[in-house]
């Protein structure tokens, strides 16, 4: 999701999505201790989830004339910023899962939006890029997104909405040092490190 400025004054539909928002992220009981009773309004995943439907309705009514939906954006936005993406980088840059991603690149491609070559460099993959009409399309959606953020921050303070953004980044987009280690990550790394003691040695 991009991250706007909340601007200082609000049309009244606006601020009527705001108080929504707001409502739908009540501050909960913090989760309890081990042992004691579990709440769901303390629970991170219950919070998380709710939090996702109440940006995805706001985003609906963004979007909604334009006949795009949500993921359809994400896959402009990160084609707008790289052309010729596969479509394995299209599943790992939007967290879209691979049985759906091929699927909704046909009907983005039937709408004009999007093409697909054969890769130059693997005869097995397409290269998918915008056509102008999906430029077009993403260019005029991105101030209408814009908005959604800011109505979704303006149920936090404003002192509070960075640090939002940024710990929302962490969790749904984990560093590489964060990503799980294969046996075979490890037995390279085992291999460099023996290699930089023998060098220290000598």
């Amino acid at each position: 999701m991009c991250v706007a400025k909340a601007s200082s004054e609000m049309s009244g539909q606006d601020q009527e999505a705001s108080d929504n928002v707001a409502t739908n992220l009540t501050p909960a009981v913090p989760a309890t201790a081990a042992g004691a009773a579990f709440s769901l309004n303390g629970s991170l995943s219950h919070l998380l989830h709710r939090a996702q439907q109440a940006a995805a309705d706001l985003h609906g009514v963004a979007l909604g004339q334009d006949g795009l939906t949500q993921r359809q954006f994400a896959v402009l936005a990160v084609l707008a910023e790289q052309e010729g993406l596969s479509q394995s980088d299209l599943v790992s840059r939007t967290g879209i899962d691979r049985s759906t991603i091929a699927e909704m690149i046909a009907r983005m491609q039937a709408k004009g939006l999007t093409q697909r070559t054969r890769s130059a460099t693997d005869s097995r993959a397409n290269s998918v890029s915008l056509t102008e009409t999906g430029r077009a399309v993403y260019e005029a959606a991105v101030p209408k997104i814009a908005q959604v953020d800011t109505t979704v921050l303006a149920a936090l303070p404003a002192s509070k909405r960075a640090g939002f953004v940024e710990l929302l980044m962490r969790l749904a987009i984990p560093a590489p040092e964060n990503s799980p280690v294969t046996p075979a990550d490890k037995k390279k790394k085992d291999k460099d490190k023996k290699k930089k003691k023998k060098k220290a040695k000598r």
